[in-house]
C-alpha cells in the first residue's frame, strides 16, 4: 500500500526484505554506440545522418588538417622552436563529429585537447600558430602556454592548463544561459583522467539539481596522461557515474564521426529545449600522424621520422604530450593496432570512397595544398616579433594602480640600462 512504501527523502525504491548489496558492474557492461563499422559502412540506415556530401568533406578535411597541423607543430617543439605542444591523434572523430553538431552561438569549454572543435568553427591556422609561438598576432598577447586557445567570436573559453577547472564554470555558464532564457547550450569537455578530479563530481551535481542546458563531453582515451583506466577507477567507465547524479548518460564510439554526430546534436537539442545535463562518454585512443614518413635528417617540420620507436617524438605514437613518452607505459603494436585498423579519419575515409565521394587522387592533392596550408601559416609565425614587454602589466584590472605602473616604469629604465644582455629585437617595439 502506498502508506508502506519508503518516505525518505531523495530516494525512489522499495522496501526489501532481504539483505543484498548491489554489484558494482550489475549490467555486463554500458554498450558503445555506433553508426559505422571500421569499413565505414552504415550498419543501420535509420541511423545514419544523412549529411550532405559538402558536410561531410568538410568534417574530414577539419580531420585531416588538424592531423597536419599537429605534425608540424609537433615537431617543431621537438626542434626546439616552440616550449609545448600536444597532439590531436586518433581523438579527430570527437572534435569534429560534436562540433558539427552544435550551434555556433554554443559556448564551448575545452580542457586541451579540443582544437579540431576550434578549427571547425573556422578558427584561422595563423591563429593557431601565433598562440604556440606566443608572438605579437597572439590575442592572449604570448602570456598562455602553447595549445590553451580561445576566442570570443567562436564562443569558445580560453583554455587553462588545471585539469577539470573548466566543468564546474561551465555550469555556472549553463546556469546563466537558462536564466537568460537564450536558448542556447554549454557543452564541456574533459578526459576520463580530469573525471577523477573533484571538479567534475561537483560539476555534475550542480548541472543536475540545477538543471543546466549542458553537454558534458568525455574523451575516454583509455590512459589519461599516463595511467591505464584500470589503475584510474573500477567502476565501468565514466557514462556509468552519470545516472549517480541524475544525468542523461550514454557511450559512443569516438571513432565514429556519425556516432558523436547523432550524440550531441540529440543531447544538445533536449539539453536546450528540457534544461536537462547530458553526459556523453566518447570511447576513443590516443595513436598516431596519419601521413607517409619522411627521410632521415629533414630540418622541415611535416612528417614524423621512420621509426617503430622513439622517446624523442618522432615517431607514429600519439604521446599525451611533448612531456610524455607513452612508449613506456603501452606497446607499439597496441598503438598501431588503432592507428592501421581503428583510426576515425580512416573510417570516414572509407565512407566517403564507399559513396564515390573521395578517391586517391582528391588525397593527393589536398594532402599537398593542406600541407601548404600549414606550413605558410608556420612560418609566418615564426618571423613574427614577440608582444612588447609593457603589455606584461596590462588586462589586470580596467585602470592600471600605482603600484602597477611603477614596476612597469622600473622595467622600461632597466631594460634602458641592461638592454644589450636581452633579446630585445625579437620583441615588438
Amino acid at each position: 500500500s502506498p502508506e508502506e512504501r519508503p518516505q525518505f527523502p531523495g530516494a525512489s525504491a522499495e522496501f526489501a526484505e532481504r539483505l543484498e548489496f548491489i554489484q558494482p558492474n550489475v549490467l555486463a557492461g554500458i554498450p558503445v554506440y555506433r553508426v559505422m563499422d571500421r569499413q565505414g559502412h552504415v550498419l543501420r540506415p535509420s541511423e545514419d545522418p544523412q549529411l550532405p556530401k559538402e558536410q561531410v568533406l568538410k568534417l574530414y578535411k577539419t580531420m585531416t588538417l588538424l592531423n597536419t597541423m599537429d605534425r608540424i607543430l609537433y615537431e617543431s617543439q621537438r626542434q626546439g622552436r616552440i616550449s609545448f605542444y600536444m597532439t590531436n591523434y586518433g581523438e579527430e572523430g570527437t572534435h569534429v563529429g560534436s562540433a558539427a553538431a552544435l550551434d555556433a552561438s554554443d559556448l564551448v569549454f575545452g580542457q586541451y585537447r579540443e582544437a579540431g572543435v576550434l578549427l571547425y568553427r573556422g578558427y584561422p591556422l595563423e591563429l593557431f600558430m601565433a598562440q604556440c609561438y606566443g608572438n605579437a598576432s597572439d590575442p592572449g598577447k604570448g602570456r598562455q602556454m602553447p595549445v590553451h586557445y580561445g576566442c570570443p567570436e567562436r564562443h569558445f573559453v580560453t583554455i587553462s592548463s588545471p585539469l577539470a577547472t573548466q566543468i564546474p564554470q561551465a555550469v555556472g555558464a549553463a546556469y546563466a544561459i537558462k536564466r537568460a532564457d537564450a536558448s542556447r547550450a554549454v557543452v564541456c569537455y574533459f578526459g576520463e583522467g580530469a573525471a577523477s578530479e573533484g571538479d567534475a563530481h561537483a560539476g555534475f551535481n550542480f548541472a543536475a539539481t540545477l538543471e543546466c542546458p549542458i553537454v558534458f563531453f568525455c574523451r575516454n582515451n583509455g590512459y589519461a596522461i599516463s595511467t591505464p583506466t584500470s589503475e584510474q577507477y573500477r567502476g565501468d567507465g565514466i557514462a556509468a557515474r552519470g545516472p549517480g547524479y541524475g544525468l542523461l548518460s550514454i557511450r559512443v564510439d569516438g571513432n565514429d564521426v556519425f556516432a558523436v554526430y547523432n550524440a550531441t546534436r540529440e543531447a544538445r537539442r533536449r539539453a536546450v529545449a528540457e534544461n536537462q545535463p547530458f553526459l556523453i562518454e566518447a570511447m576513443t585512443y590516443r595513436c598516431g600522424p596519419r601521413a607517409l614518413p619522411r627521410a632521415r635528417g629533414s630540418g622541415t617540420p611535416g612528417s614524423p621520422k621512420k621509426t617503430s620507436r622513439c622517446p624523442s617524438g618522432f615517431c607514429s605514437i600519439g604521446h599525451h604530450s611533448t612531456s610524455d613518452d607513452s612508449s613506456a607505459y603501452r606497446s607499439v603494436d597496441e598503438v598501431s593496432y588503432w592507428d592501421k585498423q581503428d583510426h576515425p579519419i580512416s573510417r570516414l575515409r572509407h565512407y566517403m570512397a564507399n559513396r564515390g565521394w573521395w578517391d586517391e587522387q582528391e588525397e593527393k592533392a589536398w594532402r599537398k595544398s593542406s600541407r601548404k596550408m600549414v606550413l605558410e601559416a608556420f612560418e609566418q609565425a615564426e618571423r613574427e616579433p614577440k608582444p612588447p614587454p609593457r603589455l606584461l602589466f596590462s588586462d589586470v584590472y580596467l585602470e592600471m594602480p600605482p603600484r602597477l605602473r611603477r614596476q612597469r616604469a622600473e622595467l622600461e629604465r632597466h631594460l634602458e640600462t641592461y638592454g644589450e644582455h636581452y633579446p630585445l629585437q625579437q620583441f615588438q617595439k
